[in-house]
């Protein structure tokens, strides 16, 4: 199970993971904490969308988001609480060069949704589904997005109430997630990349020791460039994403937050989120 904040992390952030194990045939859900309302859009003849004129760029990021998972092959993808239950908080860029929130936010953000609340719903999800792993953001939310930190907050507290017998029976028997990750970088990798500078690594770029996990997607590295390409109002054809080498994409690394790691012998990292399973 993957908990992502808007519609594009997931791929961003996990595409060739979830590739990856759709095509080992392993049971994948995504759940997305809002439909992305508040995003910046990169295609023009939509811009009458956006959150500031009709208001539906939400529909619209729904449909490229069941385009995505059809790319990766992730048949299960469902929103947190139920479509539009929580809206996009947005976010402006902070003095540091991190995300951070607005100034103001609306009350029905994710950003201000009632944790225990939002944690049930995510109970739900885990009781009924049973995920042996599951895959979310650090504490700062990878780059300091209010809605990457809130997710990160549902999923670590969702995780911990889903295991308790005695909560919320009406949810289901209690489950116990048996290992918890949060993405992240290699900092290493990343200076060594074209696309990033020592000055502009975000905050979940680790130094290598802080890495349990890493997974080599190159085989389904097409279908996350495919799914990229799927997420058009967010991921410009001719931008960043696309200006390199696939293979910059084709590497995803994890932290782990819950379990014990169990690397291949003689290696660092595991090579597999079920390790020791």
């Amino acid at each position: 199970m993957l908990v992502h904040a808007h519609p594009d992390d997931e791929t961003i952030f996990t595409g060739v993971t979830m590739a990856r194990y759709a095509a080992e045939g392993a049971a994948v859900t995504l759940v997305t904490c809002t439909a992305g309302e508040e995003g910046e859009i990169l295609t023009p003849h939509i811009a009458h969308l956006s959150a500031d004129q009709e208001d539906r760029l939400g529909d619209h990021r729904v449909d490229e988001l069941a385009a995505a998972m059809r790319e990766l092959g992730v048949a299960d993808h469902r929103f947190l609480g139920g479509q539009f239950r929580y809206r996009d908080s947005g976010m402006q860029w902070g003095p540091d060069g991190h995300a951070m929130p607005r100034d103001v936010t609306r009350e029905d953000t994710f950003w201000h949704a009632d944790l225990t609340e939002a944690g049930d719903a995510l109970v739900a999800v885990i009781r009924e589904v049973r995920p042996q792993v599951l895959v979310t953001y650090d504490e700062f939310g990878g780059y300091g997005h209010p809605d990457h930190i809130q997710a990160h907050r549902v999923a670590t507290y969702g995780v911990a109430l889903a295991g308790v017998p005695s909560h919320r029976r009406d949810l289901g028997e209690a489950w116990d997630v048996a290992k918890m990750y949060w993405v992240a970088g290699s900092r290493r990798r990343m200076l060594e990349s074209a696309m990033w500078s020592a000055e502009r690594l975000p905050r979940f770029a680790v130094d290598d020791d802080d890495i349990a996990a890493a997974i080599d997607g190159t085989p389904w590295v097409n279908l996350k460039m495919a799914a990229l390409r799927a997420h058009a109002s967010q991921i410009a054809h001719d931008g960043p994403f696309f200006a390199g080498d696939e293979m910059e994409w084709s590497h995803e690394f994890f932290r782990l937050a819950k379990g014990h790691a169990t690397p291949d012998s003689g290696e660092a990292w595991e090579s597999d989120l079920f390790a020791g399973i």
